[in-house]
């Protein structure tokens, strides 16, 4: 059995950072405890898209370029970094409007529903892993602005606006690496 490392292969990931805008986070608070809120924020933290689906999406498609495409395999990491600081952000913006941080949405009715890997999009070629994040990305973006719609809190609305510029950088960057595939 042939064995394949990504350092033999000259793919090193020392310094990939966090692909986010240049631009500073507003603090993560909220105006007061609202569990309707946080039922919201909860489908951006774990639903069928949300930062939690993105972070695992990301890092298997980083796992499986590693070895083929390094470049590519880096931006992808770089991308799912900056998910997991969102992620991070959702989850104290929950727990501050009152909500419960467990990997499961509330539906209306206060169904639960836990998060899943069905959830993601496993395309078989890095083309195609792009595009689907490509559209993971824009799906996110159109629910954040559905969210911000419905949540009358300044404060979260800002966070929210923050991460979609990051959003929006992201599928820039993978336009550029979709042009490179």
């Amino acid at each position: 059995m042939e064995e394949r490392a990504a350092a033999a292969d000259g793919c090193s990931f020392a310094g990939v950072k966090p692909a986010v805008m240049d631009l500073p986070y507003p603090p993560v608070r909220v105006g007061a405890k609202n569990p309707e809120y946080a039922n919201l924020l909860s489908v951006d933290y774990c639903g069928a898209v949300s930062e939690l689906s993105a972070v695992t999406q990301y890092i298997n498609n980083e796992n499986r370029l590693s070895c083929e495409n390094c470049p590519m395999a880096r931006t992808i990491l770089e991308i799912a970094m900056a998910e997991m600081m969102h992620l991070q952000k959702l989850g104290e913006l929950i727990a501050l409007l009152g909500g419960n941080i467990d990997f499961t949405v509330r539906q209306r009715g206060g169904r639960p529903q836990m998060w899943t890997p069905a959830y993601l999009t496993i395309p078989e070629n890095g083309g195609k892993m792009i595009m689907a994040d490509i559209e993971a990305e824009k799906a996110a973006i159109s629910q954040y602005q559905m969210h911000m719609k419905m949540i009358k809190d300044k404060d979260v609305n800002a966070v929210l606006a923050r991460i979609i510029k990051d959003e929006e950088y992201h599928i820039m960057l993978l336009h550029a690496l979709a042009q490179a595939w």
